[in-house]
């Protein structure tokens, strides 16, 4: 690896320790389905999103709540004190597709449908409202 690789390397390693995020890996739904979940609670206080995810009737719902959960972990663990009740907010969150199994169905007629079993990986970083304002 070159010297100016590294130092850019470097300079993104530095930027990621100062964010708290949680990736979700491989969630066997469609990206479709996730972002429908999403972007309910795209820019919204945690807590309010806790909420919103709750009572949620999308089965991706329980995920983004468990990944959400995590990411405020990370934060907690980053900055060693309690995230206060109103403190943080979802400052970026998205879904990308990961990579498709793609499967045979019989078919009449000695045919065969293909099946294209999709995924994707989420995305969720947290961050301060006073950084929101600032």
């Amino acid at each position: 690896m070159g010297v100016r690789k590294r130092n850019s390397a470097d300079q993104r390693k530095e930027a990621l320790k100062q964010v708290a995020f949680a990736k979700l890996l491989n969630v066997p739904s469609s990206p479709r389905k996730m972002r429908l979940v999403i972007d309910m609670v795209r820019g919204m206080e945690v807590n309010r999103a806790l909420g919103v995810l709750k009572f949620s009737n999308k089965e991706a719902a329980a995920r983004v709540e468990k990944l959400l959960r995590s990411a405020v972990a990370n934060w907690e663990a980053k900055n060693e004190r309690k995230a206060d009740s109103d403190e943080l907010y979802i400052s970026t969150i998205f879904v990308t597709p990961a990579p498709m199994l793609k499967r045979l169905r019989t078919a009449p007629q000695g045919r065969g449908y293909r099946i294209r079993k999709r995924a994707n990986h989420v995305t969720l970083v947290v961050d301060t409202i006073a950084n929101k304002n600032a």
